[in-house]
This record gives C-alpha cells, sequence and structure tokens, in this order.
C-alpha cells in the first residue's frame, strides 16, 4: 500500500497542515480551491449552522470533484441541533453528500453518532463548546477526527489541550467572532424566536444597547456594547503552529467570492512561508496559486481588528461605535465643507470607494460613496456633518475589487511527461506530477521520419507544454530514444496531450475520493458532565441517549424544547463590558455594589452579571 493511501485510510496526522475556507456556494468554493484552500466547508441542503447558506447535493458533488483534483477536501456543515423528527432526515443529507464524495461532516448534535449513519469523518464543530482539554479528549474518545476549537482560547490554553490529547485541532484565524461561547447563545432564541444553534441566528450582538447599574443609573449610552471586532490570527500563524493546531479556519459562509479569494490567497501566502521553514509539516493539498493582485484583508469585510484572547485579555477587542464594515484607515479630515471633504493622508482614493468616518476614532458619525477626486479632495454622495480631526477608513475599494474580479487566478499542479512509442502507430504519455501520481496514456499516431530530428523534437516538446487552462503546469519533457527520430503532427500531439491530461486529472480524482470512516466510540468514554441542563443542547431522544450511554443524564430539555426561558441564562462570554470601559471589578471590587447590570436595547432588557473568578460575563433573559 503507498503512502497515500494509507494517509487516507488511517486518517491525517497533525504534521497535515490545512487552510480550511468557508463556501457560501459552489462559487465560492470553486474560488477557495482556487486561492490557495487545502479544504472547504460548505453546508449541506439542511441543517447547518448558516440557514441562508445551505447547497444542494450536486454542488456539493460538483465541488468535490473539483477539490479533489487537487487533493484537497470537503467539508459538509450539518451541524444545528435538531428535533427527533428531523434527525432520520439529516441521517438521509449525510449519506448523500457521502455519496456525492463529500470527505468530512461538521456536527453538533450527536444523535448523528448514532445508527444509520454512513461511515464518513466527522468532526466536532464550535458549537459543541470545545473549550477544555476534557471536552476535546472524550470527542477523541468516541471517535471524531478532528475538533473545532472555541474562538476565545488563548495560545497556552490550546498548547495544553494539544499536549493531553491526540485528534486534530481546528481553530479560526480569522473572520467576525460570535461574542458569546459558541453553542451557548441563546439571545436571539429567547429574544425573537431565532435558534443560533438551529442556523437562524439574528445577531442581537450586532444591536446597540444601553448599560444601566441596579440602581438604573446610565452607564454605558446607547452603543453596540457586544459587538467585537473580526478575528486576525495572521501575526500569531506560527506560535498556533508550535501550539499544535493543524487546520486553520477562515470564517464566513455568508461572505462573497472576493472576500473569499483575498482572505484564502493572504492566509496561504503566510501559511506556506510558514512550512518552507518548518521540518516535519506539510500543508494537506498541492498545487500553485498564480494570482495578479496582492492579497489584504483590510480589503474586505471587517470591522476592525483584533486577536481576541490569543495573548490573554487586553483591550481593544470590541467595536462599540458601528457592527459595519470599517475597512481600512486612510487618514484624518483636514476640512470639510457641505459635500465635500479635504482628507489628510496617502492613500489614492477613485470614483465608487466607500468611506466612513468616526469621531475620536471610535463613534460612527457616517458613511458615504465617493462621486469624486480630486488630489485630497472628495466629493461624497451623501451630506455628513464632519469636522477636523475626524478619522477616515475606507471600507470598499472599488479598484480592489475589479483587480480582484479580472485576476484570472490559476491553480496548476507541476508535472513531469515522458512521450515514447511504444508502437509503430501507438504514442504514449507518463506523466509524474509533484505529489507522486503516475497515470499513462496511449493514443494512435501516424508518426513519419523526420527530416530534421532537433526542430521535431522541439516541435514535440512545445506542444506537450501547452496544457492551456487545464490544472497541470508540464515542466519537463523528456523524449525517448523511441520517439526521437519521428515527425508527428502538431494536431495529433495536442490531441494526445489532451487524452493523456484529462486521464491524468481523473486519476488524481479517484486517489483523493475519501474512503469508508469507520468511527470507533469508546464504550468506556465518560462524558464530561453527569447532568445535563436546558445550555447543554439535547433537544432529541437520540442525542439524549448518546449521552446517556457515555454517563450523563439528561436532566432538561434544551432551550428550543421549553416552554418559558424567562429569567434563564442566554449568553456566557468571555467579553467583559466592565472590562472594556475600564470599570474592572478586579480593579475596583467597590463597583461590585452597582451589580446586577442591566442591558437594555429594542429586543428588551438582560440581566448582567460577571464571573470574576473565571473571568466571564453572563446575561440573563429578563
Amino acid at each position: 500500500m503507498g503512502s497515500k493511501e494509507k494517509r487516507r485510510q488511517d486518517g491525517l496526522g497533525r504534521d497535515v497542515i490545512e487552510l480550511l475556507a468557508p463556501a457560501r456556494d459552489l462559487e465560492c468554493g470553486i474560488a477557495a480551491i482556487d486561492h490557495g484552500a487545502d479544504a472547504v466547508y460548505i453546508g449541506a441542503p439542511q441543517f447547518s449552522a448558516r440557514k441562508a447558506a445551505g447547497n444542494s447535493v450536486e454542488e456539493i458533488e460538483r465541488l468535490a470533484d473539483y477539490a479533489h483534483l487537487f487533493g484537497a477536501r470537503v467539508h459538509v456543515a450539518l451541524n444545528t441541533l435538531l428535533f427527533d423528527n428531523e434527525v432520520e432526515r439529516a441521517k438521509e443529507i449525510a449519506w448523500r453528500v457521502y455519496e456525492a464524495g463529500a470527505d468530512v461532516l461538521i456536527v453538533q448534535d450527536m444523535a448523528l453518532l448514532g445508527e444509520g449513519m454512513p461511515p464518513i469523518e466527522l468532526h466536532a464543530s464550535t458549537q459543541c463548546d470545545n473549550r477544555t482539554a476534557e471536552k476535546v479528549l472524550f470527542w477523541q474518545s468516541v471517535g471524531l477526527r478532528q475538533v473545532v476549537l472555541a474562538r476565545e482560547l488563548s495560545l497556552k490554553e490550546i498548547e495544553d489541550i494539544a499536549k493531553r490529547t491526540t485528534v486534530r485541532l481546528e481553530t479560526f484565524v480569522h473572520g467576525a467572532l460570535c461574542v458569546s461561547y459558541s453553542g451557548q447563545c441563546f439571545m436571539s432564541y429567547c429574544a425573537g424566536g431565532r435558534s443560533a444553534n438551529r442556523g437562524e441566528c439574528a445577531q442581537p450582538c450586532r444591536l446597540p444597547y444601553r448599560l444601566l447599574d441596579n440602581k438604573g443609573n446610565v452607564l454605558e449610552k446607547e452603543r453596540y456594547l457586544l459587538s467585537l471586532k473580526d478575528n486576525n490570527q495572521s501575526g500569531n500563524l506560527g506560535r498556533l503552529l508550535d501550539a499544535g493546531v493543524s487546520s486553520f479556519k477562515i470564517e464566513g459562509r455568508l461572505k462573497d467570492a472576493t472576500y473569499v479569494s483575498n482572505i484564502t490567497l493572504y492566509y496561504r501566502r503566510l501559511l506556506d512561508g510558514l512550512l518552507r521553514e518548518r521540518g516535519g509539516l506539510r500543508r494537506l493539498s498541492v498545487g500553485e496559486t498564480v494570482a495578479s493582485f496582492d492579497a489584504d484583508p483590510h480589503k474586505s469585510f471587517n470591522r476592525g481588528f483584533s486577536d481576541y484572547f490569543a495573548g490573554g485579555r487586553r483591550e481593544g477587542i470590541w467595536q462599540p461605535g458601528t457592527p459595519k464594515s470599517v475597512g481600512e484607515p486612510i487618514g484624518t479630515v483636514a476640512s470639510a465643507s457641505d459635500r465635500r471633504v479635504e482628507i489628510e493622508g496617502g492613500a489614492a482614493l477613485h470614483n465608487g470607494d466607500g468611506l466612513c468616518f468616526f469621531q475620536h476614532g471610535v463613534d460612527l458619525i457616517g458613511g458615504s460613496t465617493v462621486n469624486s477626486v480630486s488630489g485630497k479632495n472628495v466629493v461624497l454622495q451623501s451630506k455628513i456633518a464632519l469636522r477636523k480631526g475626524d478619522k477616515v477608513f475606507r471600507n470598499h475599494d472599488i479598484e480592489f475589487d475589479k483587480a480582484v474580479a479580472r485576476s484570472q487566478t490559476r491553480r496548476t499542479i507541476g508535472a513531469k511527461m515522458t512521450v515514447e512509442l511504444s508502437g509503430p502507430t501507438e504514442m504514449t504519455l507518463t506523466i509524474e506530477d509533484e505529489e507522486g501520481v503516475l497515470s499513462k496514456s496511449t493514443a494512435t499516431v501516424q508518426p513519419g521520419e523526420a527530416r530534421n530530428q532537433e526542430a521535431a523534437m522541439a516541435q514535440m516538446e512545445r506542444q506537450m507544454t501547452k496544457t492551456g487552462q487545464t490544472h497541470l503546469r508540464i515542466e519537463d519533457v523528456g523524449i525517448a530514444p523511441s520517439a526521437r527520430g519521428v515527425f508527428v503532427t502538431a494536431s495529433e500531439l495536442n490531441a494526445v496531450r489532451r487524452d493523456a491530461i484529462a486521464r491524468h486529472e481523473e486519476t488524481r480524482r479517484s486517489l483523493h475520493r475519501p474512503t469508508p470512516v469507520v468511527r470507533e466510540e469508546a464504550a468506556s468514554a465518560q462524558y464530561v458532565k453527569a447532568k445535563l441542563l436546558r445550555q447543554d443542547n439535547v433537544l432529541n431522544n437520540a442525542a439524549r441517549s448518546f449521552y446517556e450511554r457515555h454517563g450523563a443524564e439528561t436532566a432538561e430539555w434544551g432551550y428550543e424544547r421549553q416552554p418559558d426561558n424567562e429569567g434563564q441564562l442566554v449568553m456566557t462570554t468571555r467579553h467583559c463590558i466592565l472590562f472594556s470601559t475600564g470599570r474592572c471589578l478586579k480593579k475596583a471590587p467597590s463597583g461590585a455594589s452597582a451589580m446586577p447590570l442591566e442591558l437594555v436595547g429594542a429586543n428588551g432588557s438582560f440581566r448582567v452579571e460577571t464571573d470574576c473568578k473565571e473571568c466571564i460575563m453572563k446575561i440573563y433573559r429578563g
């Protein structure tokens, strides 16, 4: 058995590094692969944590076929909680996407670890609230091959988990941040009936709130107190590799192809540089991506960036001024009159750019499209009351988006080809690519004697390297002695080459199609809790049976099966409003007399309590 076959059957180790990109649809998935993703994750037709981003089985099949050409993989998100009457339908979908060629299912509901599932690799969704080594070790013991870690973990916490486990670890490195621990946010459901754990989050964390003390005094005016900046771990990739992370995940299954292309290419370049420096690690897929634009995360949708809790608790992780895209800082307002603004800075602006303006760099004043530009002077489409010194950001760079769209980005696999005459009228092409995949193709030709052997060989080499829009890059052509004294027409050579490349691409797809994965569930594995409450997200009897056979009693059904959730915990978050506003109770314990606090917004009022020992904030309904 070859090494590639063995890897496919035994599963990937931590030494295989994966850049995992989002796919809203087939177009985004192909863009992700073209721009260097080793894997993509895409929503199933139903029951994915982004209900608005479901995809047909046919689209998933086409994406898997494309990904497997490069040795890349397709993860299908089937990661919502299920009611009893949905479990069988979810299993049917699991079988269909498995038969379509998907490599992985990402799951949250443990009903999908029961009988009747296809032999497909299963990963624990971040919705499983994977923030401790004990939880990760449990998923490992019941046969899950990869665990998506909580976004809130520090590098030290990730390293500690890696030391105590052997399962592959996946972490988010870029994109929007849920303010709550994933799987532990019930605010959307309790305040409006849309369950985040069932793919319908209404994003209440992006709404404005006032913060009051227990006497009704306003501590913070109406601002976006739960809205975080976006995640950007690009400066920590090396430390994440050293900590034991194998899969680097970009958030964004609702983002468009331009976003996916830009961010994927950016992280591809960074990871490639790190892998060249480190021995013992390799990337999952193969192929070189050539693009004509320079990737820049500031050019795509972002609310400003932080590396969250990677280095521990720190200031500057939230964006209370706006929940919308901020983009890149480009300067300050020098003067403003009506819709005319003079901007001090060095950025070249263009008609159609989007600008937004902040007072003191924090509170959003407004935004507008650029109508015209003359040097530092800009005419805005909308009138905004601006003052000297206001900060200017560009959240839509129209020329950059055009450059991404114009970039005929191609991903190609390096290969060498050998040409020989294997019979009087038979030409055989042997192709071996950079991964060591070998294929042979034989076709009928009508060779004649070459009048000029060197010219005939030069033509043969030239025609064999014309790979056009295929995904092979022929870097070397070897001509066997049997083919050196003959002349073959260019049209025949082209036909032979096309057939050989098509055959080689199919060989590659066949090699990388997933093989059955048998999940082994240790009967002795004990779940991390003895009693499951509503926040433990059990909604069906099959999931309850799973936890019971691993020593846990389901004392309460999940929120979505409760008749009343008034007064219940609706969010658990490591983001602390008190810390972010300079009121940390650890530094000023006297502030505890103002507790509990109250958040008041258009969607109701919520009680806020802090657990200073665990350094977390808890929010309750009513």
